[in-house]
């Protein structure tokens, strides 16, 4: 873990990130005191694409069909 201080931070953020980027933890500190840390984030999840298909893969055309006006107002909030 390193401290440095605010100033520091401001001026070499992308040289802090880079560092963060490799594993490193920074502790930014404010008159000497730790205030905020920089870590690196975990990897987002992977990305399942289709999942929620159709058994067949394909999407009903009634998807693309108006709503019905008790419908539409229900969405709308006036129903």
């Amino acid at each position: 873990m390193t401290l440095v201080n605010v100033h520091e931070a401001k001026t070499q953020l992308s040289r802090l990130l880079e560092r963060v980027q490799t594993g490193e933890e920074i502790v930014i500190a404010k008159a000497g005191r730790p205030c905020a840390r920089l870590v690196p984030l975990e990897p987002p999840p992977e990305r399942v694409l289709g999942r929620y298909r159709d058994r067949d893969g394909d999407v009903p055309d009634s998807v693309f069909e108006p709503l019905a006006e008790a419908e539409l107002a229900a969405w709308e909030g006036d129903g």
